[in-house]
């Protein structure tokens, strides 16, 4: 395993190293938020598709190809599907918007009296997800080192906050354009094909496996509408991946940039169901679909191949726990303390200290969080839940209805919210309920509410259709109060 450690230690000391690199671009607020909203197709391409393939797309995948099949795809299918609506639809406008925060979106379009509410729940979505992403340090430094588990947390939680709090969005754009070649290589140039050969090949998988597992909707139809309604639908209006979006360079960039990392999710989600089910011929009696990743790693990879592959997996996991950290912590100063507080002008560099600490503090709130939560599907669900149900229909509403209000938003982001929570209690975390009836209370509430309450003022709705047009200043006046 010498040769497997050399590789993982060489990997995470350049993620470091990156974070000190950026450190010395990120000057101002927009360079450490949004890479100063430079970046070109490439980068931009391959930094998106990092960011929402993590631990729950790679690990899990391959635990639900093992599970179900090639329908085991579904689950990451559909963040690929979320990601080109994304991009075709909405992408250019949500760039030319120059904000930061999806709060600072709502409080453009109905008037500046949507921040608060919005961003906690936002916020509480962002912070659930960088837990679940830290929680899997655990698996994988479970699978090099075999470490007790809070140790693993904090260990890998530690290089994400560091990195991340010295250069911002800057070290995480170039730390997720090299986590992204490193997962191109090991699972789809490496693990996809090793594990296909040792399995005997396509054939030899039909002959040993129920004719289920190569049935395209074998995982059930409700199954598969339950993930468009939370993965598809929460790429739409996610703050991790619009901060991505206001990182484009044009609006251009963000559409065809973004169709390009959607498509590429598309092959990736193959892939992993692909890999579990080769897994599942392999190792037929696994007691955890989950593990089905690490085993095939670990007792079918060669020596070097096996630290790049596992290096794949950590690449996975910290793309998306550093993209959910530091939207957490711009929502966080942003869309929440710095209204709370009232605002107060603030140079460049005071900005950007201010949105360091935050990282920091958001970060050791994350890794203490991970350490005591155990159930990674449990917290994802409701960080999904929380920002479908509470935030799906305000978002969109805004963006295609032109009658929608700020009363209209307000209640429907307090209503849809308190339903997921209340459902969440009564039918239970992993249920399909809440989501359902969250998402549909939400919709209701916002038309009622909207159709009852006097129309946004025609100042506001032109400030906003100039601002979508990207004919207003490159930087959001900040909402009045």
């Amino acid at each position: 395993m010498a040769v497997d450690y050399t590789v993982i230690v060489v990997y995470l000391a350049g993620m470091l190293a990156m974070g000190w690199w950026g450190m010395r671009r990120a000057r101002s607020k927009s360079e450490f938020l949004v890479a100063g909203r430079r970046l070109g197709p490439a980068m931009y391409s391959g930094t998106m598709a990092a960011i929402v393939l993590g631990g729950a797309s790679t690990i899990g995948g391959v635990g639900l190809g093992y599970q179900y099949g090639l329908s085991g795809a579904w689950m990451v299918f559909t963040i690929g599907l979320g990601l080109l609506a994304l991009s075709v639809f909405f992408s250019a406008r949500i760039a030319r918007l120059k904000v930061y925060t999806v709060s600072e979106m709502l409080d453009l379009r109905y008037g500046g009296r949507a921040g608060v509410i919005s961003g906690v729940v936002m916020w509480a979505y962002t912070l659930m997800l960088a837990v679940t992403s830290t929680i899997a340090y655990a698996t994988i430094f479970d699978v090099l080192f075999d470490m007790n588990r809070t140790v693993a947390i904090v260990l890998g939680g530690s290089i994400v906050v560091a990195y991340s709090t010295l250069g911002g969005m800057w070290s995480i754009t170039l730390t997720d354009m090299v986590q992204f070649v490193v997962k191109t290589i090991g699972v789809l140039l490496l693990l996809l094909p090793i594990a296909v050969v040792k399995a005997g090949g396509f054939s030899e998988m039909k002959a040993k496996l129920p004719t289920e597992y190569f049935d395209p909707l074998g995982i059930g139809g409700e199954t598969i509408f339950t993930y468009v309604l939370i993965y598809t639908f929460g790429m739409l209006i996610g703050q991790d991946i619009w901060q991505r979006v206001f990182t484009a360079r044009s609006d251009t960039t963000a559409k065809w940039g973004g169709t390009v990392a959607g498509t590429y999710c598309l092959a990736y989600a193959l892939a992993g169901a692909v890999i579990g089910t080769a897994a599942k011929v392999l190792y037929p009696n696994l007691a955890n679909a989950d593990d089905a990743f690490a085993t095939i790693v670990k007792d079918e990879l060669p020596v070097g191949v096996r630290g790049l592959v596992l290096a794949a997996a950590l690449a996975a996991v910290m793309s998306t726990s550093s993209g959910a950290l530091i939207a957490c912590a711009t929502v966080a100063n942003n869309d929440i303390w710095s209204r709370l507080r009232g605002r107060t002008a603030e140079g460049d560099h005071d900005e950007v200290r201010g949105n360091r600490a935050f990282i920091l503090v958001m970060g050791v709130a994350v890794i203490c969080t991970a350490i005591a939560l155990n159930n990674v599907v449990e917290a994802l669900t409701v960080a999904y839940n929380l920002l479908v149900g509470g935030l799906l229909v305000p978002i969109l509403g805004g963006l295609l209805w032109k009658r929608g209000t700020a009363q209209g938003a307000l209640a429907s982001v307090v209503v849809g919210g308190l339903a997921v929570i209340g459902l969440m209690a009564g039918y239970g975390i992993l249920a399909n309920e809440p989501v359902y009836y969250g998402l549909l209370a939400s919709l209701v509430v916002y038309v009622a509410v909207s159709l009852a309450t006097p129309a946004t003022d025609t100042a506001v709705l032109a400030a906003w259709r100039e601002r979508l047009a990207g004919r207003e200043v490159p930087e959001p006046v900040p909402a009045p109060r």
